[in-house]
């Protein structure tokens, strides 16, 4: 009897090796996320290294009005910045029917990806002393 196994460390990135597998199954392209899923999850991983910092400030640091000010801003950033980029790659998709995002779109997913690995390693290693 024929089996396949996905392996991965969360439950997206077997997500889109399944994807990817269906895709070369069907003859078509490689089926990774949507840019603008892509873009999303990048937003909230910064919100998240945002609230993580806020919170690991000493209590009345974290609970002042500055410190909850300036996250707040940087929340406003961060979705102010994924619906401009967002909106900007839906510009140029429609204009070369998307051929200029596919190509970036490959790159940028592995740089993403060795991004919010190494911010969260370094998370990690500043939160763990």
């Amino acid at each position: 009897m024929a089996s396949l196994s996905f392996e991965g460390e969360t439950h997206g990135e077997i997500v889109q090796k399944v994807r990817r597998w269906l895709a070369s199954q069907d003859g078509g392209e490689d089926a990774a996320p949507d840019i603008h899923e892509t873009l999303n999850r990048s937003a909230e991983v910064t919100k998240d290294a945002l609230r993580i910092i806020a919170s690991a400030a000493p209590e009345p640091v974290a609970q002042s009005e500055l410190v909850k000010g300036l996250t707040g801003m940087g929340y406003k950033a961060t979705d102010a910045t994924r619906d401009a980029v967002s909106a900007g790659l839906d510009s140029i998709e429609e204009a070369t029917g998307g051929g200029v995002v596919r190509q970036v779109s490959s790159a940028g997913r592995k740089a993403v990806y060795e991004m919010n690995s190494q911010i969260a390693k370094q998370l990690l290693k500043n939160l763990m002393g």
